[in-house]
């Protein structure tokens, strides 16, 4: 923890690695901030083993912040048997204006059909030809985690298991992001803001997280998986 951090009385980092997830109701707590470093993926691995067989995770965070990096090494070491149906709301928006949109698509094409049973699914946005694309179903008994601004809006607390919130600084998730999605993000990257904004001063999405990290790093760091340059970064 940094100096700033103790000035601001936050809670010292908590080693989750040591939690007893299976006998915590993780809706009903408010972890502290932890470092990604002192709270490894088998740290949120330990809380899907306890939601039961077929969860619904959800990771919402700023650009930059290592929201695509988590939800992918949360694939590869899935520990149920049958791998999870990975949703990325940067295949959903639809431009740069479409934070909202692909919230309201979320909640009723996909997580609330699956809340009733019945099979959900998402429509790709085409940023090449700027329109929808192909939709895409998505199997209900399978569990599903959904990555990217907007996961955790207020509607989804009831439709989902885990929702996590991944802060960073603002300067290396700005740098990330940029490094990453280069010069097509930068020219949009105050209309993106604006649209993160209002989405997190009407949702609180932090509220509704039942576990809450902070990806670390230098400015230039970033194992994201590469993501095409003409859609807003995670």
């Amino acid at each position: 923890m940094s100096s700033a951090d103790r000035a601001e009385g936050r809670l010292a980092a908590i080693d989750l690695a040591a939690v007893d997830l299976a006998a915590v109701d993780l809706a009903a707590v408010d972890l502290a901030a932890v470092d990604l470093a002192e709270a490894p993926v088998s740290t949120v691995l330990r809380a899907v083993e306890a939601a039961g067989p077929n969860p619904v995770v959800l990771i919402d965070g700023p650009s930059g912040a290592g929201k695509s990096t988590l939800a992918d090494r949360l694939v590869a070491r899935w520990p149920g048997p049958r791998p999870p149906t990975l949703v990325r709301l940067d295949d959903i928006y639809p431009g740069w204006q479409g934070l909202d949109a692909a919230i309201d698509q979320l909640t009723h094409s996909l997580l609330g059909p699956r809340q009733a049973g019945r099979p959900g699914a998402w429509r790709r946005y085409d940023w090449d030809r700027g329109e929808p694309a192909e939709w895409h179903p998505v199997d209900p008994s399978r569990p599903l985690i959904v990555e990217g601004c907007g996961a955790l809006a207020a509607a989804h607390a009831g439709l989902s298991d885990i929702r996590v919130w991944l802060g960073a600084d603002d300067a290396i998730r700005k740098a990330r992001a940029l490094a990453r999605d280069g010069e097509v993000f930068r020219s949009h990257w105050d209309e993106w803001q604006a649209e993160w904004e209002a989405y997190r001063a009407r949702e609180q999405p932090e509220q509704w997280a039942t576990l809450r990290l902070r990806g670390v790093g230098r400015a230039e760091d970033s194992d994201a998986l590469p993501e095409p340059e003409s859609s807003p970064p995670d």
